[in-house]
């Protein structure tokens, strides 16, 4: 073989060997990143009823990257009563209490915590105003509606409300719960009228509402 020939042969061999070697160290370079925490934003917030705030959850990888999730994202809230969020992350304060607020993707999972709030009450009401319930333990039940400036659906505040009636030894009271129930005792007659009164507080203000409740045979 003419040297020129073998030199051809040598440096096609170095070529092919260069090629599979950088194919190699390629696919070793460009490997994807691993997920390893997710950071959700913001948090420790405090949001009013009724409004929204847009979450957003940032990821680091293995490499120390990090980047905003777009996709790919489970979102939850704690307690829906309180607050509810969107498959795309925007939050909605629903009542009075704390949630936390969860991103997932994948396995790894990152949390906030909020507050949602009543700072803008304007009034509260009881419905219905007026109810009947037999006596010697029957029930019947009432709720507060706190209602909220720049919105026209009122919030029930019931759990939130602290409830009291004219004669207490005549009745039993729920309270912390929604709707509120009212329970006749032994005590109650027949004919008896009595007002259930609701307040509630927020910030400052309190707000009071009432109801007649009249005990029937």
């Amino acid at each position: 073989m003419s040297p020129t020939k073998q030199k051809l042969r040598l440096a096609g061999a170095f070529t092919a060997l260069a090629t599979f070697a950088f194919t190699l160290g390629c696919r070793g370079f460009f490997v994807n990143p691993t997920l390893t925490t997710v950071t959700v934003g913001p948090t420790g917030f405090t949001l009013p009823v009724g409004s929204t705030q847009q979450m957003s959850a940032t990821g680091t990888f293995n490499d120390g990257s990090t980047k905003t999730l777009t996709s790919g994202v489970v979102w939850t809230s704690s307690d829906g009563n309180v607050a509810t969020v969107s498959s795309s992350g925007q939050v909605t304060g629903v009542a009075a209490g704390t949630a936390t607020i969860t991103a997932q993707s994948g396995t790894i999972t990152g949390t906030a915590s909020i507050t949602v709030s009543l700072t803008n009450v304007t009034g509260l009401t009881i419905s219905p105003t007026s109810q009947s319930v037999r006596m010697n333990g029957g029930t019947t039940t009432f709720q507060a509606f706190a209602t909220i400036s720049g919105s026209s659906t009122p919030v029930d505040v019931s759990a939130q409300a602290s409830w009291s009636i004219g004669t207490p030894a005549n009745y039993t009271l729920s309270q912390g719960v929604t709707p509120e129930t009212v329970t006749t005792t032994a005590t109650a007659t027949s004919g008896e009228i009595d007002n259930i009164t609701a307040t509630y507080t927020s910030g400052t203000t309190q707000f009071t509402a009432t109801a007649k409740v009249t005990v029937t045979q």
